[in-house]
């Protein structure tokens, strides 16, 4: 393996950290010894979202611009509706702003985990002040952010791209996150 440095990008380091130690206590659980340095970067590149340590090195980069985004009116209107512990303090009547909204919470779950109705539950009713985690859960869905099985007993998020609009909100709600 190579010495050289490649730099890697850190969206979330909670979720970040969450998932590297999900996997080392599984590790754990299995009666597994600690990992090999070659074994650690492949944990590492799995906690960053990638297959292995190869598809890090070889993944761009994705840096936010150094410019913020301009937000929209409905952008602004949505983030304006998130007080500042994070939580949606209302559901806007407006599905332009709902959907925008509803970008702010898929933020919230990691990719590549699967989650129970409970904790999809425990998750949206820590995110919203007006207590209607239904409401959010059921609107993910519809969205085609998060999918379940027809059971529901298992959710996942869903990869997906957002457009400009919430791609600003998303920068606007990390950078006062950050504040």
């Amino acid at each position: 393996m190579s010495r050289l440095p490649f730099p890697t990008l850190i969206p979330d380091t909670a979720a970040f950290a969450r998932a590297l130690g999900r996997s080392l206590k599984e590790r754990e659980q299995q009666g597994l010894p600690l990992p090999g340095h070659v074994e650690l970067l492949n944990l590492v590149a799995r906690a960053v979202g990638q297959r292995n340590v190869q598809a890090l090195r070889a993944a761009p980069i994705a840096v936010e611009d150094r410019e913020p985004l301009a937000l929209s009116e409905h952008a602004r209107r949505a983030l304006a509706l998130f007080d500042s512990r994070g939580r949606l303090t209302l559901w806007p009547a407006k599905r332009t702003v709902q959907k925008l909204c509803m970008w702010l919470l898929w933020m919230r779950f990691d990719a590549d985990r699967p989650y129970t109705e409970a904790e999809v539950n425990a998750i949206l009713k820590a995110a919203n002040a007006f207590d209607d985690h239904v409401t959010l859960r059921r609107e993910l869905i519809n969205d085609g952010l998060m999918a379940r099985t027809s059971d529901c007993r298992e959710y996942r998020k869903q990869p997906a791209r957002p457009g400009e609009d919430a791609r600003a909100l998303m920068q606007a709600w990390r950078a006062r996150q950050r504040h």
